[in-house]
């Protein structure tokens, strides 16, 4: 007796970004301010990292709120329902629960259910690849729109004494909406991951080290019994940045060619805003041509590590700066090291 075949879903024969959807915080927090909490001036975190000011959400507001908020924008852009929505992944490192995940209460909130609901944990990279992973599932009939947010609160794990960050991350959401397309709308994707240095972004401590310090005791020489630590992100810098401006320039390359488009036929370049002096290298060493815009949302959002691709974005659709049905070029780089990039249309 021969067994039975499985059948097999099949979608649509290709993907796209439906609509873009973004969050800012209200709270404007400028190098000034700052600087009351390092050592440090105005000009130096300029030089630096090119920010001149960042945004933080309210105590009172969460990482479900902003994405939600994102969500909310991006599909009314996009023209969909929340009942059309097959899947939604939240992109992010600041849920401040490591379960259950934030999607399944953004899903809820806004009328998405019973989608598939997941969180990514790919840092800054996470929204490149929740792009990568949506369009898949819509090539293979698991969903026909699928709902990407990358929202981070950065300002809850940033230590303000810290020189090395302090100054750097803000807060704040960016959403797609991805749906099926009778011509191709995202290119192949170039990703990967460098795991030997996966310390040199990351949370000070673990949840079982926090544990043994509420059991024990010091963790350490900072942290005697009486003070309980909290698991701040460090950040080797100068590792990180040789990293980007060294090995993203060649993964940009990589997506470039999957995708059969040269740098003269893009329209936009938006890399992840982790650093000016990081985005400008990028740019020399592709020979990105001068008529190319190149996103620097960074000056006034800071670095918001997994939204920032789609906040820059669609920063640069709502001022014009980049043309709707223009082709991009999108990367996302960080913690882990991972990285993923990918060329598409813009809605």
């Amino acid at each position: 007796m021969s067994r039975p075949t499985l059948r097999e879903r099949t979608g649509a024969p290709h993907a796209r970004l439906w609509g873009l959807g973004s969050y800012r915080p209200e709270r404007v927090v400028t190098n000034a301010e700052v600087c009351e909490w390092i050592e440090s001036s105005d000009e130096w975190i300029r030089s630096r990292s090119g920010v001149v000011e960042r945004r933080f959400a309210r105590p009172d507001e969460t990482l479900i709120d902003m994405s939600c908020a994102a969500a909310e924008d991006a599909l009314a852009k996009a023209g969909v329902r929340p009942d059309q929505l097959g899947a939604v992944l939240v992109a992010t490192v600041t849920h401040p629960f490591q379960t259950p995940s934030a999607a399944t209460a953004v899903a809820h909130r806004i009328g998405a259910e019973p989608a598939a609901a997941m969180d990514l944990a790919a840092a800054c990279a996470g929204y490149c690849h929740g792009i990568s992973l949506a369009a898949d599932m819509i090539r293979s009939g698991s969903a026909e729109f699928v709902l990407v947010i990358g929202a981070e609160k950065l300002s809850d794990f940033l230590d303000i004494h810290d020189r090395g960050t302090a100054f750097i991350f803000g807060d704040g959401a960016g959403a797609a909406v991805v749906g099926p397309s009778d011509v191709p709308g995202i290119g192949p994707v170039a990703w990967g991951s460098k795991g030997e240095s996966w310390d040199v972004i990351r949370n000070k401590y673990s949840w079982t080290e926090l544990r043994e310090h509420a059991r024990l005791g010091a963790i350490d020489e900072q942290h005697p019994a009486d003070a309980m630590p909290w698991s701040y992100l460090t950040m080797a810098g100068q590792s990180v940045f040789r990293w980007a401006v060294y090995a993203m320039a060649p993964v940009c390359r990589e997506a470039l060619a999957a995708a059969g488009i040269q740098a003269d036929d893009l329209d936009a370049f938006v890399p992840h805003q982790a650093n000016l002096r990081i985005v400008d290298a990028l740019v020399k060493q592709l020979r990105l041509p001068a008529h190319v815009p190149v996103a620097d949302d960074i000056r006034h959002q800071g670095n918001t590590s997994s939204a920032s691709v789609p906040l820059a974005m669609d920063r640069m659709l709502t001022d014009g700066t980049a043309p709707h049905g223009g082709l991009a070029l999108q990367i996302g780089f960080g913690a882990g090291l991972v990285y993923a990039a990918q060329v598409v249309v813009l809605p």
